[in-house]
């Protein structure tokens, strides 16, 4: 071997890690000469492949983990199956069309047999076939995976292949790249091939084997532009160009010059012609690039089928050295997560005892939950929802509540000044002493005031309590969620208890307005006060309306605000009694927006803490006690999200300890390859 040779030979042995074990002094042989890889690097390759592949059927990428792959991919026609038919030394279905229509997991074995044993795995079976009749019995799995027809399926199908002179490779091909779907293919047939082969080569564990034909522009290729969108460096990726016989001229310039960045170099190959044996067609391969004049002086370093398959062996070995220490800390980090997960799940409830304990339990962490955040303003547990802070958005809906009764019209004091007041006292005229103003006037204006203004107090208390609705069924939703039954029970207690409560509400409301309507009445200070100081306005601005020359069209009332009073100019007798009737009215209506607000917000707590302290417990244990809820006895029923939650985790640990003693094992074996 040449001083350059053995360089290369050298730096791609230190590149394959600590499994590469190959002997690249060696000569590539024919394949019906001798296995492309020594039996004893094979020994040491295949317990490894086949941890890999015990990991696969585990399908440890559920969990997460992607296994390192080798997957082939190519455009329609591009010599794809005629590659692996060579690397497995057995016919693969052919046809018009896509022939690969499912991923096809070949596990290639070297064995001394007699005879070839080949094994399909699909679906849960195991089915054994022969080289004969391998062909036919991939179709029909392939049928029971993707259909009859010529769509493709993502359902994995296996191949296991022990045979005298086959490398030890592990590969996934992949359906062939086509953009036009022929007949009785689905219209977005490339987007689903698309879609497959992204999957399985965007992981940075998946080492790309792009087939291409000598026979194109390798620019143009369709596989090359999938392969570079996830690996533009090319650095996993390999090139195997296949029928350079069928087109020598530019080959080399092509391979040398590297347009598309095949990081881990190509492999040039002749397909096998017509009815020609694996044997025969190795050694056609080896003279035609012994003797063509084109062809032969192509580096006999990376022309023939051996070659690929020591390269093939040589980046496996590589990656699954490099990988399976990083697949361990993800196995062991996913383990941990997912007992510490289960560990969190609440327990099984085995008896009555339990059920009624976790039942107290529950509904005393609720309780506290509501105290804090509806009655104490404490927001730690809900210090991120601004929502839950109830003892604020309380305060804000009260506030909220007091502007719109100041802001209503009702309360508007300039807003046509004294008409209704004159109006009303003039149909109460009757013979009697003058400037007499009858009580009654006063209570018809403060009933029509009353009235117009109560949907402002039931709006109030009715948003009220559709608020507290969501934060009290969150509390208890959040308290309650392992136990499916427990929290149908108290969404349902809690419902209607807040559906009792706003009901009383609201009759509360009613009954304040109505007691506003039939009663004038107040012992603040504040009503004579108030009355006091507007009524000594009273002469200043009669005289101003009356006897000013021009009469004013505004006046400005102190505590009243401007006032338009063009409308009052006809008004002599009766003006000064109508301005009376309606400063008593100002001064007496802020004290009943008072009382609206204070009497409502106290109904309201009362009614919050009595809900929390006395109502709500009873009110959860009637409905569970109830024929609807079951009784106690329902909480032994675990709900469907944790029973499901407990058995995805169950089954995943199991996956990844299972996963877990293969890699440690492999790990020990080539632990102790180094040592010998």
């Amino acid at each position: 071997m040449s001083s350059a040779k053995k360089t290369k030979a050298s730096t791609a042995n230190q590149r394959a890690g600590p499994l590469a074990l190959v002997q690249l002094d060696e000569q590539p042989q024919p394949l019906a000469v001798v296995a492309p890889i020594v039996s004893s690097y094979n020994e040491k390759i295949r317990p490894v492949l086949d941890a890999v592949e015990n990991l696969r059927r585990l399908n440890i990428a559920k969990e997460g983990i992607q296994l390192p792959t080798i997957v082939v991919v190519g455009d329609q026609s591009s010599g794809k199956s005629s590659v692996l038919e060579s690397l497995a030394g057995i016919s693969l279905p052919r046809g018009q069309g896509i022939c690969t229509r499912v991923p096809l997991i070949m596990r290639l074995q070297n064995h001394p047999l007699p005879k070839p044993e080949l094994i399909l795995e699909f679906n849960g079976k195991t089915i054994s076939t022969d080289e004969a009749h391998v062909s036919e019995a991939i179709n029909l799995a392939t049928e029971e995976l993707a259909g009859s027809g010529k769509g493709i399926s993502n359902n994995p199908l296996t191949l296991l292949v022990k045979k005298n002179g086959v490398p030890d490779l592990a590969m996934v091909d992949l359906p062939g790249i086509t953009r036009v779907p022929v007949h009785g293919q689905p219209e977005n047939i490339y987007d689903q091939i698309k879609d497959i082969i992204m999957e399985y080569i965007t992981p940075d564990e998946s080492i790309i084997l792009n087939v291409l034909s000598a026979t194109v522009d390798f620019t143009t290729c369709e596989s090359i532009r999938m392969s570079q969108s996830v690996d533009k460096t090319g650095l996993r990726t390999l090139a195997v160009v296949t029928k350079a016989d069928k087109s020598p001229e530019g080959l080399l310039e092509k391979v040398t010059a590297d347009d598309v960045n095949i990081g881990l170099g190509y492999v040039c190959v002749r397909n096998r012609i017509g009815e020609e044996s694996y044997e025969e067609a190795r050694i056609e391969e080896l003279k035609l690039f012994e003797n063509h004049p084109l062809l032969s002086k192509i580096d006999k370093s990376i022309v023939g089928i051996p070659v690929l398959a020591q390269k093939l062996v040589q980046v496996q070995a590589t990656i699954i050295s490099k990988t399976l220490p990083e697949i361990v800390k993800k196995i062991n980090e996913k383990l941990a997560s997912n007992l510490s997960e289960l560990e969190k799940l609440p327990p099984n409830l085995s008896s009555i005892a339990d059920a009624m304990t976790t039942f107290m339990h529950i509904v005393g962490l609720s309780k506290d939950s509501l105290r804090k955040i509806l009655l104490m303003g404490d927001f730690g547990e809900f210090s991120e929802e601004k929502e839950m802070h109830c003892t604020a958005r309380l305060v804000e809906m009260l506030d909220k509540y007091a502007k719109n009764l100041n802001k209503c019209s009702e309360s508007e004091p300039t807003k046509d000044f004294l008409v209704e007041e004159i109006r009303m006292l003039e149909e109460a005229k009757m013979i009697g002493l003058p400037n007499f103003m009858p009580r009654t006037v006063f209570l018809t204006i403060l009933q029509r005031k009353v009235k117009a203004i109560a949907f402002v107090p039931i709006e109030f208390v009715d948003k009220v309590w559709d608020y507290l609705e969501t934060v009290v069924i969150s509390v208890l939703t959040l308290h309650s969620g392992n136990y499916y039954q427990l929290q149908v029970s108290t969404r349902r207690a809690g419902q209607s208890l807040i559906a009792k409560k706003k009901k009383n509400s609201i009759k509360h409301v009613l009954e304040a307005i109505e007691m506003e309507k039939h009663t004038d009445y107040t012992c603040n200070p504040e009503y004579s006060q108030e009355y006091t100081k507007l009524i000594s306005h009273q002469d200043a601005f009669v005289n101003q309306v009356l006897h000013t020359d021009p009469r004013p069209s505004k006046v400005q009332v102190e505590g009243i605000g401007e006032i338009e009073v063009g409308h009052l100019w006809n008004h002599h007798q009766i003006l000064s009694q109508a301005f009376d009737l309606k400063v008593r009215m100002i001064a007496y209506w802020r004290i009943v927006q008072r009382r609206l607000i204070d009497c409502i917000a106290l109904h309201l707590m009362l009614s919050i803490n009595d809900f929390i302290n006395n109502d709500l417990e009873k009110e959860i244990c009637h409905d569970l006690l109830s024929p609807i809820g079951g009784g106690i006895e329902r909480l032994l029923e675990e709900s469907p999200s944790i029973s499901g939650k407990r058995e995805k985790l169950s089954r995943s640990v199991r996956v990844l300890r299972e996963s877990k003693e293969t890699v440690a094992n492999i790990m020990d074996r080539i632990g102790s390859y180094g040592d010998h």
